[in-house]
This record gives structure tokens, sequence and C-alpha cells, in this order.
């Protein structure tokens, strides 16, 4: 699993800066992307077009319009870190392992695991079944507002078949790992998540 690159991370801020604007229109034109496929509906090209080289592969494409289509729906980010150092992992694993902590610190009981399945039918599925299967996770994730680091999550889709699989596995040590565990493991501070796995694919 790699961390995102700088286009990535650009791509992000400037859903991010719609969100600051409050500018509402752009964020529905995306939202109306949502369970369609790239270009299906056409005015979300003039926001999503200008951040894809013309050498864009199809999986790269599809990752594009497919976060901006589930950031429209739910604009909660892990917070900046200074440095690009991060003690914790914030993958979706991480995102969903802290709604699981959510729902257990309000006793609601049964609910982790439905999540719990949820998550491994997603660790499981294919490119093509991702956009069905988190337009599902990041509805609960909205829910408890919980964030999604949306730039990694945007690197993770266009790692997703990696004969490696580093991009499932990094995700699934962050939602069964106990964060005290993954700190002893990385000294206390780590850089991103998954950079044992950067080189692989």
């Amino acid at each position: 699993m790699s961390p995102p690159r700088a286009r990535e991370r650009e791509f992000v801020n400037f859903l991010q800066l719609l969100v600051d604007r409050e500018d509402r229109a752009p964020l529905a034109a995306l939202r109306r992307g949502l369970g369609k496929t790239p270009g299906e509906a056409v005015e979300t090209h003039r926001y999503v077009m200008p951040f894809l080289s013309r050498e864009s592969r199809r999986g790269e494409e599809e990752a594009y319009y497919l976060i901006a289509a589930l950031f429209a729906v739910h604009q909660v980010s892990w917070p900046q870190v200074e440095g690009g150092v991060k003690a914790i992992s914030t993958n979706l694993g991480a995102s969903l392992a802290q709604l699981v902590h959510e729902i257990e610190r309000e006793n609601v009981g049964g609910s982790n695991e439905s999540i719990e399945r949820r998550f491994v039918a997603l660790l499981n599925c294919r490119r093509d079944d991702l956009p069905n299967h988190l337009r599902h996770s990041v509805s609960l994730l909205k829910g408890r507002s919980v964030p999604v680091d949306w730039a990694q999550l945007l690197r993770d889709l266009q790692e997703w078949e990696w004969e490696s699989r580093s991009v499932q596995r990094a995700w699934a040590r962050a939602f069964w790992q106990r964060p005290e565990r993954e700190a002893e493991d990385h000294g206390g501070a780590m850089g991103e998540p998954g950079d044992e796995d950067r080189s692989a694919g």
C-alpha cells in the first residue's frame, strides 16, 4: 500500500475547498455521480477531468470519480498532520474500526457483527464491486461522523487488485489490531500506513 501522491492530495484538497467555501452546487453535481459509471453523470466531468492526465488508466479514472461522489456524500476527513507523520493508521479499515469503537461506547450491541461482515465482504470484493460496498461503508461512517482519509482511499482504490493485496492487508491490520499494539509495532510513531508494503505490486 502506497501513500497518496501529490496529485491525489491536490484533488482531495480541491474537494475540501468546496466544503470550506460552502459551494453546494458542485457538491450536488458530484453526488449525482454516485452509483453511476464515470461519465454517466456528465456534470461531474468539469470537477474531475482537470485532475486526470491523458494517460490515465481506466482504474485510475474510476477511482477519482468514485471518491468525488463519496466525498460529496460524507465530507468529514481525518485531521491533517504536520510533516505527514501519523501516530496511527488512517485508512478505511481504521475508520471502520473507529465506527465499531463508537458503537461499543454507546452500548448499542449487535451492530458490530454486521459491520465486521460488511468489512470482510469489502476486503473480498473485486474492483467492479467496490462502488457498491464503499457506498454502504461510507453511509455507516457518515451516520456517526467518523472521518475518512480521502487521499489515502483514492490511492488505495488504484492499488486494489495488486497481487500482493497490500491494501487489503493494511485495512485488515488497522481494523483488527488494537491501537496500542499498532503504536508498539511502530515505535509510537510511523509514516504513512503500510510503508512496509510500498514496494509491493
